[in-house]
């Protein structure tokens, strides 16, 4: 690993390059062992773009997807995208956790930081797990959640492809656990996703409250319960917030970083902001096995 400083802050792991090295000279085995180990990496110091950014993942990846709701930066690098849009503040949530097709790493990477506020914050699902208490434990033991969403055939399109079909939906989604769907008039799909608020990593098979409950239980676009489709109790919720507000871990950018984080680990968010030359790329992929 060519570094000058390899240090833990919280639970990021800071990668420093020495003289702005490139970042596809670093050794991609020792790399994918330090994110097993520790889930978040931050890469400091290799000046880092956007194109930089897609070439260094797909060193670790098998596969990219879209997000729905993020512009496309351009169409060489279709899979990079803009954070999400606006400049509020962004609740905890694991990438696509409200549905079957979470995957595997988040990547970030800042052009250019605001000037104050939208920094990048970070939960360890393993630790926030730790802290609920056993009451709370016990009940997202014994009660799964529910996600209802409804999806356009614009969004269904630009995750599975510009062509694709009704056809090739019931083909992703035909006996996927915890799915029911159901195809409208208007070719929108409405869906239904249970599953547990407790998963299992994808490296050390720990538990982890990595989730979207948060976040879905605050957005009037989508939907969540518990699996039976009773709601789950504000006081329930507010307590998990306050587990949170303790373990809140903040990533203050600076330009040129670039970001790696297990997405079956660590919940993400971000401070508001009103900077608008704020631009910081993202990068979904599942990982090579």
């Amino acid at each position: 690993m060519i570094v000058t400083d390899s240090i833990k802050l919280g639970s990021l792991k800071i990668i420093q390059s020495e003289n702005c090295l490139n970042i596809l000279q670093l050794p991609v085995p020792t790399t994918i062992e330090l994110f097993k180990s520790y889930g978040l990496l931050l890469f400091r110091g290799f000046s880092v773009n956007n194109e930089q950014m897609q070439a260094f993942a797909e060193q670790f990846s098998s596969r990219f997807v879209l997000d729905k709701d993020r512009p496309i930066v351009n169409l060489k690098n279709r899979f990079v995208t803009l954070v999400d849009p606006g400049m509020h503040y962004v609740s905890p949530h694991c990438e696509n956790a409200n549905s079957p097709f979470s995957p595997d790493v988040v990547w970030f990477c800042c052009a250019v930081p605001a000037s104050q506020g939208g920094e990048t914050l970070i939960w360890d699902g393993g630790r926030v797990w730790e802290e609920l208490s056993e009451d709370l434990k016990q009940l997202f033991i014994s009660q799964k959640i529910r996600f209802v969403q409804k999806f356009p055939a614009a969004d269904w399109k630009r995750f599975l492809g510009s062509g694709s079909t009704i056809a090739d939906v019931k083909r992703t989604l035909d006996n996927l656990k915890g799915v029911n769907y159901q195809i409208n008039s208007d070719q929108s799909v409405s869906l239904e996703y249970v599953c547990s608020a407790v998963v299992k990593t994808k490296y050390g098979n720990q538990d982890a409250f990595a989730n979207s409950l948060i976040s879905e239980y605050k957005n009037p676009r989508g939907m969540v319960t518990f699996e039976d489709g009773s709601p789950i109790p504000v006081a329930v919720i507010n307590q998990i917030q306050e587990v949170m507000n303790r373990l809140t871990e903040v990533i203050t950018w600076q330009p040129g970083d670039l970001v790696m984080i297990d997405n079956s680990r660590f919940l993400h968010g971000r401070r508001s902001f009103t900077d608008t030359r704020r631009r910081i790329f993202s990068l979904l992929s599942y990982l090579k096995d």
